[in-house]
């Protein structure tokens, strides 16, 4: 029966086992993830844009099996907006409707706000290296990163918890974030019957 929930976790659906000295282990790799500080290239001339991608080109070719992520660095309203219309569909109410209405046009305000806010990542995935092959080329890539003009640095346990909830959509509040899923409720139990 155990064997059974385990398979149906989430963590065993998107293949996480655990969290790493560096970064977060799966069935296959163990990943290494660098926050990488973005550049305003809106206003930047022509030629220093194009300098920042022979940048990233050389990075690249330096260590070809980084990879690179961008996602939202906020939460997204989508749910939020599509329950506030729902409700403004079936309200009759007009001091409520005004009230729902407001909701929208704030939801929507704050979605515009923080719709070019955006967090870029370089990856580097492990597959079977041994621990001290791990630690030289974190600081080979380190170097790499840091030799072609991007300022970036490994993210910590938190900041890998907090990039997951933007990734999955959860929160992004990595303090909240348990370690293991469903431990709050183990110690609410644990507690109830002491």
């Amino acid at each position: 029966m155990a064997e059974k929930k385990n398979k149906n976790s989430l963590q065993s659906l998107i293949g996480f086992q655990t969290f790493t000295k560096y970064g977060v282990k799966t069935e296959k790799s163990e990943f290494i993830f660098y926050h990488v500080e973005p550049t305003n290239i809106s206003v930047l001339p022509p030629e220093v844009i194009a300098n920042k991608m022979h940048d990233l080109a050389m990075v690249l070719s330096v260590v070809p099996e980084l990879e690179i992520m961008a996602l939202d660095s906020c939460e997204c309203f989508d749910d939020n907006k599509a329950y506030v219309r729902k409700r403004l569909a079936i309200e009759r109410n007009q001091a409520v409707r005004d009230l729902l209405e407001a909701d929208l046009e704030f939801l929507n305000e704050i979605q515009v706000g923080m719709s070019t806010a955006r967090e870029f990542m370089f990856i580097y995935r492990f597959r079977k290296e041994k621990e001290e092959q791990v630690f030289s080329l974190i600081n080979r890539i380190s170097k790499a990163i840091a030799d072609h003009g991007f300022s970036a640095h490994r993210l910590e346990k938190p900041e890998i918890k907090r990039m997951l909830g933007l990734y999955f959509g959860t929160s992004i509040i990595a303090d909240e974030i348990s370690d293991i899923e469903g431990e709050e409720y183990l110690k609410e139990n644990a507690d109830e019957n002491n």
